[in-house]
């Protein structure tokens, strides 16, 4: 290993807790929960060639990376630096952001940034809200990239409409699915509400419910993909454990028949603006 790659394994090696699973080097592969690699081909991209882009909950920026390997001119960064700020439910509102703090100690924006200079990206971050997206804030963008965000908004629609005031091209919509809300079991346009918990999941919707979120916030779907599973990274607190019962392993059974592997399964819609 030459001594670039020892140095960003060296930098690497000192962020907490990754979130994403990013190539930053030959060799060199941060820990993350989700690696989300093997999927990234699988989703119905748009031509980002030249475009202006926004990555809307980056957390360590995999999506946004994605976008400039992809060809995009410029691609900006949104998440929430303080976890105070998350949509938390009432039962985790005091231990939540706690908690965050301890797995993350403190620098929660430490993977983005060792992973923006390893790969000598450009990408701009920037510390907001989805709710507080506006034109006045970032001006307009040709594509949109959401990744597995919606779930944890006690308000989805209201992020999504929120999105549409600065989309004037396409979003891509990546979230996660309820695989038993979705064909062959159900069709209709459907979410299971949980909102309890420090895992901090509000919405979870069908495969069609959440072309209903899109639809009902203001875009028309034009090209979908998925159900698909999003494998957990090294760094995932279920990746070192076995499970084991009849409910874990007709879970696995139902994630390898409708989703093509073991791991949380997602679906991906490209929509655009409706006039």
């Amino acid at each position: 290993m030459t001594a670039e790659l020892r140095d960003t394994q060296a930098d690497v090696e000192q962020v907490p807790a990754w979130y994403h699973s990013i190539e930053l080097a030959p060799g060199v592969v941060s820990p993350g929960y989700f690696d989300l690699r093997p999927i990234v081909d699988r989703l119905p991209w748009p031509d980002v060639r030249g475009k202006r882009c926004l990555d809307v909950g980056t957390y360590d920026g995999f999506y946004a990376f994605e976008l400039e390997r992809r060809g995009a001119a410029e691609v900006v960064a949104v998440d929430v630096a303080d976890p105070h700020d998350w949509d938390w439910p009432p039962d985790a509102r005091e231990q939540g952001p706690a908690g965050v703090e301890r797995a993350t100690d403190g620098r929660r924006t430490l993977g983005f940034e060792v992973a923006r200079r390893a790969l000598g990206s450009a990408v701009e971050r920037r510390n907001m809200t989805i709710y507080q997206l506006s034109p006045e804030m970032v001006g307009e963008f040709d594509v949109v990239v959401c990744g597995s965000l919606l779930l944890h908004l006690r308000d989805p629609l209201r992020g999504l409409e929120a999105i549409r005031t600065v989309c004037r091209g396409s979003i891509l919509s990546i979230e996660e699915i309820r695989l038993t809300l979705s064909p062959p079991f159900h069709r209709q346009p459907v979410a299971e509400l949980d909102g309890s918990g420090e895992q901090l999941q509000w919405w979870v919707p069908s495969v069609s419910g959440h072309r209903q979120m899109l639809l009902s916030s203001g875009f028309a779907t034009k090209r979908t993909a998925g159900p698909f599973a999003i494998r957990l990274g090294p760094s995932h607190p279920a990746a070192s454990t076995t499970p084991s019962g009849w409910r874990w392993r007709r879970t696995r059974l139902l994630q390898r028949a409708l989703a093509g592997a073991v791991g949380v399964p997602h679906a991906a819609v490209l929509a655009q603006p409706r006039a």
